[in-house]
């Protein structure tokens, strides 16, 4: 299972890249692949200003639907337009291509709250 070691995890699965007082959001690779081929994503929060563990989404596969949950609060910037007629590229690439969200972090303190690659791998194992 690919733990990129530059990034911070959830204990839902998603992982947050930050870029200065930006960061890009999405699922990890383990999150991808329990829920299998991913079909449609439903993401309607951008302009929202959301606070850590809220829903700024829904992912649907073929297995399941699922919310998608804020690492850290902040204001939705942008959703990933790739995804609108690909979703599939979350499966193929959930670190890169496959991102959801771009936010602008409102409370950078909460990313100390995240876990690191080691304590994610822990968790999936």
């Amino acid at each position: 299972m690919n733990v990129p070691q530059d990034l911070k995890f959830t204990q839902d699965h998603e992982w947050i890249r930050v870029e200065n007082d930006c960061a890009f959001v999405g699922v990890t690779d383990y999150a991808q692949s329990n829920l299998g081929d991913i079909v449609f994503l439903e993401i309607e929060t951008v302009g929202e200003t959301l606070a850590k563990s809220e829903a700024f989404g829904n992912i649907e596969a073929v297995k399941a639907v699922e919310e998608l949950y804020m690492p850290v609060s902040g204001e939705v910037l942008e959703i990933n337009p790739a995804l609108e007629t690909s979703p599939e590229v979350v499966n193929k690439d959930p670190y890169g291509d496959g991102w959801m969200v771009k936010i602008k972090i409102t409370d950078p303190s909460e990313l100390a709250g995240l876990l690191d690659a080691a304590a994610y791998t822990k968790l999936i194992s």
